[in-house]
């Protein structure tokens, strides 16, 4: 029998239907209906009009996520249609592993490489969205005791009337987990930032870096943002990862198939789409430093950066970044956000602000479902606290 108590369930469907208006269905679409061509030109629209920008949530990153790290796991995608249009789409995952433990959960699916857990959401259908999420979930929870949302930054419309929406429905969260990272947004020039950043002494030191650097060789800088010569930059970034210690540590892309099948399907499909820029140190024509932005204004996403650790004396991957601070300049991006773990040795000594994120965990089902809710969320608790 189905922990889910079928009255209890008509009461919070009822509720939601006060709330919002009217009750908000979503669809659920297979991978199979995903890949067609007029759901994908859909899903791109959705995009283009998104009420927060994430790459890891576009039709060219999703698919090639699922489609070379998705095997055995059981995700699907729900969409919500508003006036016959796209207005919202998630991808959701279904698992019994939370951080380790046998809990079975539903989760927006994301993998070690996908930095943001942002829906896709039109704006102005945010509200629309959290309510039907949730009531999809309190009418069909399977064998899911709660509902994870890894990864929302905390200060987008997604997060406040995901807020907005808890409170109006009386639905309990806990947050499993916040963490920040270093982010670029400043209305400052580029040298202007960079004085703010470092001191004059640091400053001084990466030009003399800069100027042994090219003592080195013939030293030049390339930034692109198209499919010219792509191939053979996926190439040379795979194989300067995995010279690396990620390469010794096991976690390069190069290291197993499906995450080189993964990084080369999505950097193809980020040109394809607009939505990749590729800046490139080069020694003699070797790459000595290399960086991947995805860039969904008014945000952009670093996705990956690789340096030359025989160099690391003149601070290659610095220099890179000291390049990349032309994104200030840009009048159509506000904002970059560096998808590097919390205190980055590198990038916290030149991008001085913050992006903040968190990960809930959402209650959903009838009233013993959410009884035991509360009790793994009191356990993770006290856990956490202990720790």
């Amino acid at each position: 029998m189905d922990l889910a108590n079928a009255p209890d369930l008509r009461r919070t469907a009822a509720a939601a239907d006060q709330v919002s208006g009217r009750l908000e269905q979503l669809r659920r679409i297979s991978v199979e209906q995903a890949v067609d061509p007029s759901f994908v030109d859909a899903w791109r629209l959705l995009s283009d009009r998104a009420s927060e920008p994430n790459p890891f949530a576009e039709a060219w990153f999703v698919l090639p996520s699922i489609g070379a790290l998705g095997d055995g796991a059981d995700i699907r995608l729900l969409a919500l249609y508003t006036g016959g249009e796209l207005a919202g789409l998630i991808s959701i995952g279904l698992t019994a592993n939370y951080y380790g433990y046998p809990v079975p959960h539903a989760a927006s699916w994301l993998h070690a490489n996908a930095f943001c857990g942002a829906p896709m959401v039109a704006r102005g259908c945010e509200r629309q969205f959290w309510h039907a999420l949730f009531g999809h979930f309190d009418r069909a929870p399977g064998r899911a005791l709660f509902l994870h949302l890894p990864s929302l930054p905390t200060d987008g419309p997604l997060e406040r009337t995901l807020q907005a929406v808890l409170a109006e429905e009386g639905r309990r969260s806990n947050t499993a987990l916040e963490q920040s990272r270093a982010m670029l947004a400043s209305d400052l020039s580029p040298e202007d930032y960079l004085a703010r950043s470092m001191t004059a002494k640091k400053r001084k030191e990466l030009r003399r870096q800069h100027k042994r650097l090219a003592e080195e060789g013939a030293l030049t800088f390339e930034r692109c943002d198209d499919a010219d010569g792509l191939q053979r930059w996926i190439a040379d970034f795979l194989a300067l990862e995995a010279a690396g210690w990620k390469g010794e540590a096991g976690s390069a892309l190069a290291n197993t198939d499906a995450t080189r099948a993964f990084f080369t399907a999505t950097m193809a499909g980020a040109a394809q789409a607009g939505r990749l820029e590729r800046l490139a140190l080069r020694l003699d024509g070797r790459p000595i430093a290399m960086l991947a932005n995805f860039v969904t204004p008014p945000g952009v996403y670093s996705f990956k950066t690789a340096f030359d650790e025989r160099y690391a004396r003149f601070s290659p991957g610095m220099l890179l970044q000291l390049e990349n601070l032309a994104l200030l300049d840009r009048d159509d991006i506000a904002w970059a956000d560096s998808c590097a773990v919390e205190g980055h040795p590198m990038i916290e000594r030149l991008w001085r602000e913050k992006r903040s994120l968190t990960s809930r965990n959402v209650a959903i089902g009838g009233r013993v479902r959410r009884a035991l809710f509360a009790r793994l969320m009191a356990f993770e608790n006290r856990t956490r606290s202990a720790a």
